[in-house]
């Protein structure tokens, strides 16, 4: 099983990696996470990528990804290939890696795209403009909508992340009762949720 975690700059995506393969593997999984590669190259470079070398580094998250998953029982991957096909989108107006990065997203049996509800602090060269937040998690959501596999935007602060998302990946079995419902509009993280319209009380 591949779980992706997606998101724009700052929302807690390797956090929530790392905290993920933790507990699955505290149950005796075997599991791999395979890190961004988009966040090593500039972390090695000291810069942003140029348009040309983005598609080397989609080709490669794909790779690393595919190669994971021969070998483990779960793959939490810190990103896909969609991920850079966005910033391709947004940096440079270039949308011709969507199609093949959303044949890649169809591989993972999970996508996990985490809310714009945590602080933005800079985190490198690659790193998002805060403002830039927004629009990267809208393109990530219209991008989404063309995966058949569908996504959970998961929120919250700290360890209710990693709640959240364990919930997604281990379903409570069927004769399970239903959790009660609950609203929670200020963290749900879709920016086109009706609830925002309304007035705040």
């Amino acid at each position: 099983m591949i779980a992706a975690i997606l998101g724009a700059g700052r929302t807690g995506k390797s956090t929530l990696a790392l905290a993920l393969q933790r507990q699955l593997a505290a149950e005796g999984r075997r599991v791999a996470r395979v890190g961004e590669v988009l966040r090593e190259f500039c972390a090695a470079r000291g810069r942003k990528p140029h348009q040309h070398e983005l598609t080397a580094i989609a080709t490669e998250q794909t790779r690393r990804i595919a190669a994971a998953a021969q070998q483990h029982d779960i793959v939490i991957a810190d990103t896909t290939a969609l991920q850079v096909a966005v910033v391709s989108d947004i940096v440079f107006g270039d949308r011709s890696l969507y199609d093949t990065a959303l044949q890649a997203q169809a591989a993972c049996a999970h996508t996990l795209l985490c809310a714009l509800d945590l602080p933005w602090v800079a985190d490198g060269p690659q790193r998002e403009d805060p403002q830039q937040g927004e629009p990267f998690d809208a393109r990530l959501r219209t991008a989404l909508q063309r995966h058949a596999g569908g996504y959970a935007v998961i929120g919250g602060q700290g360890g209710q992340r990693s709640t959240a998302a364990l919930a997604v990946l281990q379903p409570p079995p069927a004769h399970a009762p239903a959790p009660r419902w609950s609203w929670r509009c200020e963290r749900c993280g879709d920016a086109n949720c009706e609830r925002h319209l309304l007035p705040r009380g």
